[in-house]
């Protein structure tokens, strides 16, 4: 009976010995250098800076499908496969489909520079010659045209895309414009939306012709321009 007696104590403390000797096993001079530094990689990894790389390349494949097949055509296995990249790199900086593409269209347009606010026809002329260089690739003008010519389809990528980049750029003129009103180089009644499209016509007509653009075009639009909107 005494035999008995002690195996049940035995045999309910051993479970708890156990357990506590799998709590006490753990202090971090049982791991390994290895070990440590692959457990600090990954507490680090949600805080890592992207690669700028994967993301050029990401941004890259994405304009190429869009360019071969619209943005029907554009889905994130085949942007991960051209890019060479994993699925998971992309969803970490794009929550979805629009929202790739609307970065990797704005990643076609040419900064405008910053007006210096000099003089208006001075960044007028910088700002034209800007718009004239995004309209003069062909690979960004066939991308510009299939957005316009799919943008019906796509009503939320098309507000997001004029919200985002197109209106930004086209308050860049309008400053340029407003101050001109106000220096006095400009004349009180002018028509800021009609300026505003006429420069973007100037930079659409530079293109569609065989023979290359002057490099003074820019600056000979504006002052054409200029002729009917100086108050001199």
């Amino acid at each position: 009976m005494s035999s008995q007696s002690r195996t049940p104590a035995r045999s309910g403390t051993w479970p708890r010995a156990r357990k506590g000797k799998a709590t006490t096993m753990r202090p971090a001079e049982t791991m390994s250098p290895a070990q440590e530094a692959a457990g600090a990689a990954v507490h680090r990894r949600p805080g890592r800076p992207r690669s700028e790389q994967a993301e050029r390349a990401i941004i890259d494949a994405a304009l190429s499908l869009f360019a071969e097949s619209g943005p029907d055509g554009l889905c994130m296995e085949q942007v991960a496969a051209r890019a060479g990249v994993g699925k998971a790199t992309i969803y970490r900086r794009w929550p979805g489909k629009e929202d790739l593409l609307l970065d990797a269209l704005a990643a076609l347009k040419t900064p405008l520079p910053e007006p210096r606010g000099r003089s208006v026809r001075e960044d007028l002329v910088a700002v034209l010659d800007a718009m004239c260089r995004d309209t003069a690739d062909p690979r960004r003008a066939r991308q510009f045209a299939l957005l316009q010519g799919e943008g019906a389809k796509y009503p939320r990528l098309m507000a997001r895309f004029i919200d985002t980049v197109v209106e930004p750029r086209r308050e860049v003129v309008r400053s340029v414009l407003r101050r001109g009103v106000a220096t006095g180089e400009l004349r009180e009644d002018t028509d800021i939306e009609a300026a505003l499209y006429l420069l973007r016509g100037a930079a659409l007509a530079s293109t569609g012709h065989q023979e290359p653009v002057p490099d003074d075009y820019a600056r000979r639009a504006v002052d054409a321009l200029l002729r009917g909107l100086s108050a001199h």
